[in-house]
């Protein structure tokens, strides 16, 4: 994890990547707070039930205040211990009254303290990510209606390929952001879960009282109590890995995308200008892609730690020996590194600059050869498709071997005006006329999001 600083909000590169508000749900800070709530929560809960003293319960409860803890104590000691549960309790002991001490952990194991704090601040991750991923597919929305008839050259392989609209581009991006709100809302409902067996998941040390005491600390902390505890059985964190490489492996595609359509011989579209914002060092005419590299390198970092954690499922029995502990700075640097990337991406397309008449103008660059496939169509309707392709392979050679534009080839062929009329051949030349189904897959799109948004 990347340094913080006491409010757990990253330092240097932390505000380039979009970290500060997720960082602080993962920060140092944060975990040992929400080890500390399971700790506060199981006293009640054994209180409750006559386990435990009220009096007993309610110090421990007062005196599970982080601000009270040393982190770099707690650091040193979690060094020696090899989990930071272990000298968190010993101190939260230490901080109450004698006669509560006995009372502090009563029935937990360290797993449990640090599996549920985990599962705490993931809540918290999962419901800041929704927010974020909500806020982006309405930015993307708009920008679809508004584009939906802004026409591009769509390219396959890198290479020129039919005409398509700037619109449709982004309602694909928008169908896979309403698929990645799906998946968060679904982690959200399904793997978020209290952890709560104490030595080896049998709560034996609870005696007859353990499931009820599971009931009643699964209803103060508001998490769902699963069938029985999962200490090795990883497939919630998984699940999350999952869900968030989804995530950010989309986000990477589409800031791909667009920065690629910010390169200087295409300049199609550029992110928002602001003072001091994508300028180089040693050249002063570029307008560099600020948010968009953000986004795709946050992707990266995100989906880097995807494998560390399907990796961490292997755990020996009912304690694993290093794969859990592995899950320790994976899973934060996962919920980090993906929401950076959403709010890279949010910002970029919130500022985006496109330019309508520099896409027609790419179009133009192959000089009508892009219509070779509209063209083919309307012969083969005339000729059968396979006398239509040697017709317009004919024509397009042509053309490349004349340096001329496709029309005018078109217009010079004695086959093809045998076929078709000039008026035909300018309106097969039209990019804007063959759209196919764009308009209906936009309106689907658009649909399927606020359906999706209203939904959730």
């Amino acid at each position: 994890m990347m340094e913080h600083d006491s409010d757990g909000v990253a330092d240097l590169l932390g505000p380039l990547f979009g970290e500060t508000a997720m960082a602080r749900i993962f920060s140092d800070r944060a975990r040992i707070a929400a080890m500390l709530d399971f700790e506060a929560a199981l006293a009640r809960a054994e209180a409750q039930l006559g386990l435990v003293p009220e009096e007993a319960a309610d110090a421990i409860e007062a005196a599970a205040d982080p601000d009270r803890f040393d982190l770099p104590r707690l650091a040193a000691e979690t060094m020696l211990a090899g989990n930071p549960a272990i000298p968190l309790v010993k101190l939260l002991q230490a901080a109450v009254a004698p006669a509560a001490r006995d009372h502090v952990h009563l029935g937990a194991t360290s797993q449990d303290v640090i599996d549920t704090a985990t599962m705490l601040q993931v809540r918290q991750g999962l419901d800041l990510l929704t927010e974020e991923v909500t806020g982006l597919g309405e930015v993307l929305a708009n920008l679809v209606d508004h584009h939906r008839a802004t026409v591009q050259i769509g390219r396959t392989l890198l290479q020129h390929a039919v005409p398509v609209t700037f619109g449709l581009k982004l309602a694909g991006y928008l169908a896979m952001v309403g698929r990645i709100r799906g998946e968060v809302l679904r982690l959200r409902r399904e793997a978020v879960a209290l952890q709560f067996g104490g030595a080896a998941g049998t709560l034996a040390a609870l005696g007859p009282d353990g499931l009820n005491v599971a009931e009643a600390l699964s209803e103060i902390l508001d998490l769902p109590l699963p069938p029985l505890p999962w200490h090795t059985d990883r497939t919630r964190i998984a699940a999350l890995a999952g869900g968030l490489g989804l995530a950010a492996g989309a986000v990477g595609k589409i800031a791909g995308d667009l920065a690629a359509l910010m390169a200087s011989d295409v300049a199609e579209v550029l992110e928002g200008a602001a003072p001091g914002k994508g300028g180089s060092s040693a050249m002063p005419h570029k307008r560099n892609p600020v948010h968009l590299v953000a986004a795709r390198a946050a992707a990266a970092e995100a989906i880097a730690a995807v494998p560390a954690l399907l990796g961490a499922m292997v755990q020996e029995q009912e304690r694993a020996a290093g794969a859990w502990h592995a899950e320790w700075r994976a899973l934060p640097r996962l919920f980090v590194s993906t929401h950076g990337a959403l709010v890279n991406l949010g910002k970029a397309l919130s500022g985006l600059e496109v330019d309508p008449s520099r896409m027609r103008a790419n179009i133009e660059t192959t000089r009508g050869l892009v219509m070779t496939e509209a063209l083919t169509v309307r012969l083969a309707e005339r000729v059968g498709r396979t006398e239509a392709r040697r017709l317009a392979e004919a024509a397009v050679a042509r053309a490349v071997a004349e340096d001329v534009h496709l029309e005018d080839a078109l217009l010079e062929d004695r086959e093809i005006a045998l076929r078709l009329l000039p008026e035909e051949i300018a309106e097969l030349l039209d990019p804007a006329a063959y759209l196919g189904m764009t308009d209906a897959f936009i309106d689907r799109a658009l649909a399927a999001w606020d359906e999706a948004r209203d939904r959730g």
